[in-house]
């Protein structure tokens, strides 16, 4: 049987000092893990259009969206697969609020980022596509 797949985006977003954008979520999947900003893609959506609304709603920054990174699939409720797609994103404008789902967004650094609590393979993945901070 072919599982249900729902399309999601993510972001990478990096500052100057090459930190990375990172939001503790306030919903499950991962409620209080740390991961990369992103979600569903809407019906009628692009994914940068996506990658750029989610931005926005979990962080209050604006984006501009870059290369896609990677694509991972994750476990998601109800038998479901989330299928996402990593972009490299560069922030344009905006004050870094966390909303919508986020309880918390910051930048942080490789220490940082190791030192917290984060989603199921977020650190190894980002190592595999050399997109940790610096």
């Amino acid at each position: 049987m072919d599982r249900e797949r729902v399309d999601c985006v993510g972001a990478l977003v990096y500052d100057e000092q090459r930190r990375l954008l990172v939001v503790r979520r306030a919903n499950d999947p991962g409620r209080g893990l740390w991961s990369l900003p992103g979600g569903r893609v809407e019906p009628g959506e692009d994914d940068p259009t996506a990658v750029v609304r989610e931005v926005a709603e979990e962080t209050g920054l604006t984006v501009q969206v870059g290369t896609l990174v990677g694509e991972v699939e994750r476990e998601a409720p109800q038998g479901r697969l989330y299928v996402i797609r990593d972009y490299e994103a560069t922030p344009l404008s905006g004050t870094l609020t966390p909303g919508d789902d986020a309880t918390d967004a910051r930048f942080v650094t490789r220490p940082e980022l190791l030192a917290l609590p984060t989603a199921t393979l977020l650190i190894s993945t980002l190592e595999q596509w050399n997109a940790l901070p610096g």
